[in-house]
């Protein structure tokens, strides 16, 4: 498989500290990882400077093997966050300013935003005020303007969390049926093994800015000497985990 995403001896630091050192990183095409770890651990942190976000203090991101130029690389990237970011205007305006912003005409930036709308089973929602929308509707508004520009890479950052628990497993279900279709690389940040477990073939754990473990989903996830850093308690129960088994995804 091709690397998509390679860090090299990144480092950021902020008052005085260091709060992530990666020396070595790398992320295929296609490949869906999640990072987990304790608050503090260096996750946003991670997701952040991988999303041309937060410049690191040393190293370089590199996308295809050149360089991340800012303007450039986030033309291939798209970032969820934990709430909606929802702007005034319809649920179909607010679909398509993704594509808007990157310079797509309306005609056409609206008619792909109305196809991913679809997708996530929103559709109906189109012509509704954005700002009205429940938090599992918003998201799904964000994951469909997220996807109709079609990412190279795709940064989920806890976009699950504020959700109640029938709306949380609906949307996990269908991210993880829509990024396995489109093959998007994907980076999720979260606290729930769950939804790790549901969402990506390969786990990455930190511990105060530093790789601790990187593997396999359900290698890692079983790791009992790693449940303290994971959170959770203990490892996945047996019906969960053979459930990983049940899944073809990149590996490293």
């Amino acid at each position: 498989m091709t690397v998509l995403l390679r860090l090299r001896d990144i480092a950021v630091e902020r008052g005085g500290r260091t709060i992530l050192d990666i020396p070595r990183l790398e992320i295929l095409a296609g490949e869906s990882v999640a990072a987990l770890g304790p608050n503090g651990a260096g996750k946003s942190t991670l997701l952040r400077t991988c999303g041309a976000l937060l410049r690191p203090t040393r190293g370089q991101v590199y996308l295809d093997g050149l360089p991340a130029v800012d303007a450039t690389y986030r033309r291939s990237i798209a970032a969820v966050l934990q709430r909606p970011l929802l702007r005034r205007g319809t649920v179909l305006d607010n679909a398509a300013s993704g594509l808007r912003f990157h310079g797509v005409p309306r005609a056409r930036a609206r008619e792909e935003a109305a196809r991913w709308l679809d997708r996530l089973g929103v559709a109906h929602l189109a012509n509704r005020q954005a700002r009205t929308l429940s938090g599992g509707e918003g998201q799904r508004v964000s994951i469909a303007r997220a996807l109709a520009t079609a990412p190279r890479l795709l940064l989920l950052d806890e976009p699950f969390a504020a959700l109640d628990e029938p709306s949380r497993g609906s949307l996990v279900a269908d991210v993880r049926q829509l990024i396995d279709e489109q093959r998007i690389a994907t980076l999720l940040v979260t606290h729930d093994r769950r939804e790790a477990a549901a969402l990506v073939g390969r786990v990455l754990v930190l511990d105060q800015g530093r790789l601790l473990a990187d593997g396999p989903t359900a290698q890692i996830l079983n790791d009992a000497d790693l449940a303290a850093h994971i959170g959770g308690n203990g490892v996945l129960d047996e019906a969960l985990a053979a459930s990983l088994h049940d899944r073809e995804r990149p590996r490293r």
